[in-house]
C-alpha cells in the first residue's frame, strides 16, 4: 500500500480538518502517560491530520477517502483512556467525534445517543427528561464520551450494582460503520455486540449507541474511616451484599492513600486511616445507618448532605477508579498502577496476600464490582515505580497467586485483557477493515497471529508524523 496523505486531505478539505499546529499532537494523545512504560514508547506518536465529522454521512466520507488513499484512521472521543488505545501509532488520520453529540431519543429504561456526547451531558439530558440516569460511567464522567467508554472502557461507577459493560443487558445496540471502498452501516445487538464493543475502534466506527437507563437519585456521598484495612474491605463487601441498600459506588483505600494523596480529605484522617468511599441512594440511608451502627470499628467522617466540612471534597466518585491514580500522580510522579481482578470467592484472601507481600510498595485501592451475581473486587493498585523489570515481577507475583492482571502498561487489546485473541473481533475486522487501516497496531492477532505473549508486543510500523 502507498499512503497518500495529501490526496486524502484534499478530498476532505471541505470538512472540519486540522493539519498543522500543536492541536494535532494534542489530539493524538490520551492519558497513556499514567504508565511510564507506555510514556517511553508512545510519547512521540502523532497523526498527520485530524478530521472532525459532524454526522454519520461525514464519517462515511472520511472512511471512504482514507480507504482510497491507504491512510490509517484512529477514532477518538475525549482521549481520557489510559492505554494509548486512541493514539495513531501509524500516523495518518485521527477521526475526532467531538461534534457528534446528539441525544436522539429517551424512553423509559433506554436512551439513543451519538458517540461524542459527554457522559455528564448524557446524564443531564436523561435526568431533565425523565429523572433517569445511565447505569454506569467512568470516573472521568465530566470529560469522557459515551462512545469512548464503550470502545475502550470496561466498567466504572455503578458496576457494584450493574456489573461490567460486557455483561448482558448493559449495552442495547451499537450502530457501526465499516472501512471499505463502500463503507457499510451495520447494527449490532445481543450476541453480536461482543464483536465491536471494547474493540478500540479497530474494526468499525461507532456512530450511534443505545444504552439502558436506571432511575436517577440524589445519591448521598460518604467517606467511612477505619484503622484496619481488611475491616474496610469487609465493610464494603458486606454493604454491597445488602440487597435492600442501593449503592452506586463502594471504594476502599489502604492507608496512607487518603492522607498522602487526597488534599481535601487529608485534614480529616490520620496516616493509619483506611477509607471507604460510598454513594448510597437516599431511600436506603435508614438501612445504611443501621448497617453502620452494627460495625463500631467503622465511623462516618463525611456525608454530602450535611455540609459539616468547611471545604467539601467534591464529587466522591472522582476519588475512585482511575482518579485515584491521577490524584496520587499529582503528588508523586513516580506512582503508576495495576488493574487486578480479585475474583469471588478467593477475593479477600488474595487481597490480604498481595498486601502482606507488597505494601507499601503497592498500596491497595479496591473497587466493588458485581460479577455473575457475586460481589468481588477490582484492584487499581497504586505502585511505586522503579524499573520495568520490577513492575513485571510484581505482575508475576499477582498472577502466581491467582489474581488476574489486566495490564495497563500495554497498548494492545490482547495484552491489556486476558492475553488471548478474541476471534469474534478478529473475524469482524477481516470483514469490515480488509486493509487493516482502522487503529493499526492495537490488535496483535491481525499483525502477528502466532504471537506468543512471552514479551511486550511492539508494533513494527509505529512512527511519529514528519
Amino acid at each position: 500500500m502507498i499512503v497518500n496523505i495529501d490526496a486524502a486531505k484534499a478530498a476532505l478539505a471541505h470538512l472540519d480538518l486540522e493539519d498543522a499546529g500543536a492541536g494535532i499532537k494534542a489530539k493524538s494523545r490520551d492519558f497513556f502517560w499514567y504508565s511510564p512504560v507506555l510514556k517511553a514508547r508512545l510519547d512521540d506518536v502523532s497523526a498527520d491530520f485530524v478530521v472532525s465529522p459532524r454526522s454519520e454521512a461525514e464519517v462515511i466520507e472520511v472512511l471512504k477517502a482514507c480507504y482510497a488513499n491507504d491512510v490509517p484512521v484512529t477514532t477518538r472521543g475525549a482521549g481520557t483512556g489510559n492505554y494509548g488505545q486512541a493514539m495513531p501509532l501509524a500516523g495518518g488520520c485521527v477521526m475526532h467525534l467531538r461534534h457528534m453529540t446528539a441525544v436522539k431519543d429517551i424512553q423509559p429504561g433506554r436512551v439513543v445517543v451519538e458517540p461524542g456526547c459527554l457522559l455528564k451531558d448524557l446524564d443531564a439530558a436523561c435526568k431533565e427528561h425523565s429523572r433517569q440516569e445511565i447505569r454506569m460511567f467512568s470516573s472521568t464522567w465530566a470529560t469522557a464520551t459515551i462512545g469512548g467508554f464503550i470502545a475502550g472502557g470496561s466498567g466504572g461507577v455503578g458496576s457494584c450494582t450493574w456489573g461490567s459493560l460486557r455483561d448482558l443487558g448493559n449495552i442495547i445496540r451499537l450502530r457501526v460503520v465499516t472501512m471499505e471502498s463502500e463503507p457499510r452501516v451495520l447494527e449490532f445487538q445481543r450476541e453480536e455486540l461482543a464483536r465491536v464493543s471494547h474493540a478500540y475502534g479497530t474494526n468499525g466506527i461507532i456512530t450511534e449507541v443505545e444504552m439502558p437507563l436506571a432511575p436517577a437519585y440524589d445519591w448521598v456521598e460518604m467517606f467511612v474511616a477505619t484503622e484496619d484495612f481488611m475491616e474496610a474491605a469487609r465493610f464494603a463487601e458486606e454493604l454491597a451484599n445488602e440487597d435492600g441498600i442501593l449503592i452506586k459506588l463502594a471504594t476502599v483505600f489502604e492507608a496512607p492513600i487518603a492522607k498522602d494523596y487526597f488534599q481535601r480529605v487529608a485534614p480529616h484522617v490520620e496516616r493509619e486511616t483506611s477509607l471507604v468511599a460510598l454513594m448510597v441512594a437516599p431511600q436506603s440511608m435508614d438501612g445504611f445507618r443501621t448497617f453502620l451502627e452494627r460495625r463500631p470499628a467503622a465511623r462516618l467522617i463525611y456525608r454530602s448532605d450535611d455540609h459539616s466540612w468547611e471545604r467539601g471534597p467534591g464529587m466522591i466518585f472522582e476519588y475512585g477508579w482511575n482518579h485515584t491514580t491521577l490524584r496520587a500522580l499529582k503528588v508523586d510522579p513516580s506512582i503508576t498502577y495495576l488493574q487486578v481482578r480479585y475474583g469471588f470467592p478467593q477475593h479477600l484472601d488474595l487481597i490480604a496476600k498481595m498486601r502482606d507481600a507488597l505494601s507499601p510498595e503497592v498500596l491497595q485501592h479496591l473497587e466493588v464490582m458485581k460479577e455473575n451475581g457475586k460481589i468481588m473486587f477490582a484492584g487499581l493498585s497504586l505502585v511505586k515505580f522503579t524499573t520495568e523489570e520490577r513492575l513485571d515481577e510484581i505482575i508475576q507475583m499477582h498472577e502466581d497467586a491467582g489474581a488476574l492482571i489486566f495490564n495497563p502498561h500495554r497498548y494492545t487489546l490482547e495484552e491489556g485483557g486476558r492475553q488471548t485473541v478474541d476471534d469474534r473481533q478478529l473475524a469482524f475486522k477481516r470483514e469490515a477493515d480488509p486493509k487493516g487501516l482502522l487503529n493499526p497496531g492495537k490488535m496483535i492477532a491481525w499483525d502477528d497471529p502466532n504471537w506468543s505473549f512471552d514479551r511486550m508486543y511492539s508494533y513494527p510500523k509505529i512512527r511519529a508524523a514528519e
